[in-house]
C-alpha cells in the first residue's frame, strides 16, 4: 500500500494510492486523522483499518494523482534522525576515507529542513556548496525500545525517500554536522510511504539512484549499507524509544557533489534532482535560490 499525504484547501489529508489515482481518506471518514504520523501514534502502527476504508472509498473520494499538491509523508515526525557514513565507497571519497566507522554516525534533522515532493529545494543565500544525498528512509510505525535482531523490523511501518541536502561548508565547520544539515528547505522527504509489507524486510536489495539534470550521480544498492536497516534500530533503541511517527534516514551512497573529478557539482537554481528507489519511487524537486 502506499499512503501518500496531500493538502486540499488548507488541511492535509491522508491518501491511498491506487494506480493513477488517490483515495482521499478524508473522505471516506472525516474523523481519521490528516497526518500519517498521528495516525500511527493512534494506532500503534496498525494500518488494516486504513486499508479496510479504502477498499470501501465510493467513486466520489478518488481524485487524479497528478496535479495533487504532496504534503510531507510525516507532516510532524517526533524525532529525525540520519544516519551518516552507512555506505563504505562514500566513506571512502570523503575527508573520513583512513576512518573507517566502527560505529553508526548519528545526527538529526529538523523539519522546517524538508519539502515535500515536487516542493522546490533551496540554495541557501550564504553557500554555492549545495550537495545533494539521495537516501532510504524508514517511518516507525510501533514504541520500540531494547530492540533486537530478531524483532527489529517489527516496528518498521513503511519506507519512503529523501534527498538530504547538505551545505558542506557549514557541515564541516565543527566536527559536529547540525548546521550544514539543517538549513531551511534544503532537503526533501517523498513522496510517499511504501507499506513494509510491500518490500524486502529491512528495505535490503534495493536499487538507489540519484539523477541531478536526468544525469546519474549515484547508483547503488541498499544491501551495501553498513549498518543495516535492523542493526542500525537495534542501535538506536539501545538508548531512545523510537515513537510512531519517528523517522530515519539511512545514509547516502558514493557519486556526491562534493567528491566529483575534476570538479565538485553543486546544485544551483534552475536544476531538478531526483532520487528513484526500486520499489518505492521517484521523489524530485526542482531547485531555487533562496529568496532574499
Amino acid at each position: 500500500m502506499k499512503i501518500v499525504s496531500f493538502e486540499d484547501k488548507n488541511s492535509v489529508h491522508l491518501g491511498v494510492v491506487d494506480g493513477d489515482s488517490v483515495i482521499d481518506i478524508q473522505a471516506v471518514d472525516a474523523s481519521v486523522p490528516g497526518d500519517l504520523g498521528d495516525y500511527l501514534r493512534q494506532t500503534n502502527g496498525d494500518l488494516s483499518a486504513l486499508a479496510d476504508l479504502a477498499k470501501k472509498a465510493p467513486a466520489t473520494a478518488r481524485r487524479p494523482l497528478a496535479g495533487l499538491k504532496f504534503a510531507l509523508p510525516v507532516a510532524k515526525p517526533g524525532k529525525i534522525i540520519c544516519l551518516g557514513l552507512n555506505y563504505l565507497d562514500h566513506v571512502k571519497e570523503g575527508p573520513q576515507k583512513d576512518n573507517i566507522p566502527k560505529f553508526q554516525s548519528i545526527f538529526f534533522r529538523m523539519a522546517s529542513s524538508l519539502v515535500p515532493h515536487l516542493t522546490p529545494i533551496e540554495r541557501p543565500q550564504k553557500s554555492i556548496q549545495f550537495d545533494y544525498e539521495g537516501e532510504m528512509v524508514v517511518i516507525i510505525g510501533k514504541r520500540a525500545k531494547h530492540l533486537t535482531m530478531d524483532n527489529a523490523t517489527d516496528c518498521v511501518a513503511g519506507y519512503a525517500i529523501a534527498n538530504e541536502g547538505s551545505i558542506r561548508e557549514y557541515q564541516r565547520h565543527t566536527t559536529q554536522w547540525g548546521m550544514g544539515k539543517n538549513f531551511d528547505r534544503t532537503g526533501s522527504f517523498g513522496p510517499w510511504m511504501v507499506t513494509a509489507d510491500e518490500l524486502p524486510k529491512g528495505g535490503k536489495g534495493l536499487k538507489i539512484e540519484t539523477r541531478l539534470n536526468g544525469t546519474t550521480m549515484q547508483s547503488s544498492n541498499t544491501d551495501l549499507l553498513m549498518f543495516p536497516v535492523a542493526e542500525s534500530l537495534v542501535y538506536l533503541t539501545e538508548g531512545m524509544t523510537l515513537e510512531p511517527g519517528d523517522i530515519v534516514l539511512t545514509g547516502t551512497p558514493s557519486g556526491v557533489g562534493h567528491a566529483r573529478k575534476p570538479e565538485p557539482i553543486w546544485m544551483k537554481a534552475g536544476d531538478t534532482a531526483e532520487v528513484e528507489i526500486q520499489g518505492i519511487g521517484v521523489l524530485r524537486n526542482p531547485v531555487v535560490d533562496e529568496k532574499a
